[in-house]
């Protein structure tokens, strides 16, 4: 079988193309013919191809390219070259284009995979403005789809209520075999002389909808009164400079910034933490979140978006009301004591 699996980022950092690398290894280890189709991409392909169709570099003209990508008539008339494809994943606009034409034209299988669209990203009036187009125009291309999966319930429900879509949810699986409580920590305790320290740990983008300055603020207002302890946050610049310099002026000589990590060194910063923190305003999913607590550790995370599926608070983990930062930074401590 030809599969073609389209999302706009192919890259190490985002959780959709997580995703999107998970079924392509999984469809080319079944014999199948794969081939991933990206605006742009970085994760070495394993038993299949990655094309890469090009876009702008400055993140602001990004946007705007991704939005009206529908008027670079040559990389839409891309749909033509799937003519022989047998199934088309589409994961997020506006590689859904492609998808859409395909099976206007040809009748091709249409699978769209729903990761939900951020709308909370920036409350300002020119993202008001500018979601008012995307989410139209996002409609649009999914309209034909066979069939609708969503990464999560709270995703099946925004995927509703934006185009009255129904979807089955189909939850991003974590692999045991690399991320579990077996795995030793050693090698990156001795790294960054992590001994007799309590570790907080984030993994991710560093992208303001993250709100990473929370964890910061929360971890350097907090660390006097608690036990000697670092911050360690695994993530390389996603684009978004001034935020990234933010950071890095807030942080002191505890918080460390590792920069891009290799996805199979991964599972060693889980196993060198003591508590995992993300304090985003906006998940669809939270792949690191599932990846810690397969590892063993205990989240701390806001009660927003799809967290409440994926947090598990039987294991130890705390979901704080969203808004309530106090609360968060006095979490991570009293976890830090107890751990």
């Amino acid at each position: 079988m030809k599969i073609a699996i389209l999302t706009p980022t192919f890259k190490y950092d985002s959780g959709i193309d997580r995703v999107v690398q998970q079924q392509a290894e999984s469809y080319a280890k079944k014999g199948d013919e794969v081939v991933v189709i990206a605006l742009k991409a970085n994760i070495k392909p394993k038993g299949y191809k990655v094309i890469t169709l090009g876009m702008p570099k400055n993140i602001f003209l990004q946007r705007i390219y991704r939005l009206l990508f529908f008027l670079d008539f040559k990389k839409i008339n891309y749909y033509k070259k799937l003519k022989n494809y047998d199934k088309i994943i589409s994961h997020f606009y506006p590689m859904n284009w492609l998808a859409y034409k395909a099976k206007k034209h040809y009748n091709i299988d249409y699978i769209y995979w729903n990761h939900s669209i951020n709308i909370e990203f920036k409350k300002s009036l020119l993202h008001n403005i500018y979601m008012q187009f995307l989410i139209p125009f996002n409609n649009i291309t999914i309209k034909n789809v066979d069939k609708a999966f969503s990464v999560s319930k709270w995703a099946k429900k925004e995927l509703k209520e934006q185009s009255g879509i129904d979807s089955k949810v189909q939850y991003i699986k974590v692999d045991k075999k690399r991320f579990n409580k077996n795995i030793k920590g050693d090698s990156i305790i001795k790294k960054y002389n992590l001994e007799n320290k309590k570790v907080f740990l984030y993994v991710g983008r560093i992208a303001p909808h993250k709100r990473i300055e929370v964890i910061i603020k929360s971890f350097i207002d907090r660390k006097e009164h608690g036990p000697e302890s670092k911050l360690i946050i695994v993530g390389g610049n996603s684009g978004f400079n001034r935020y990234y310099k933010k950071l890095r002026r807030m942080a002191d000589k505890d918080v460390i910034f590792t920069g891009f990590v290799p996805d199979e060194e991964l599972p060693y910063y889980y196993a060198a933490c003591d508590v995992y923190v993300t304090a985003s305003s906006w998940e669809c999913f939270n792949i690191p979140v599932a990846e810690a607590q397969a590892c063993g550790k205990p989240v701390i995370a806001f009660d927003i978006g799809a967290h409440p599926e994926v947090v598990d608070k039987k294991k130890g983990s705390v979901l704080v009301p969203e808004g309530k930062r106090e609360e968060f930074a006095n979490s991570m401590f009293k976890f830090a004591k107890s751990v």
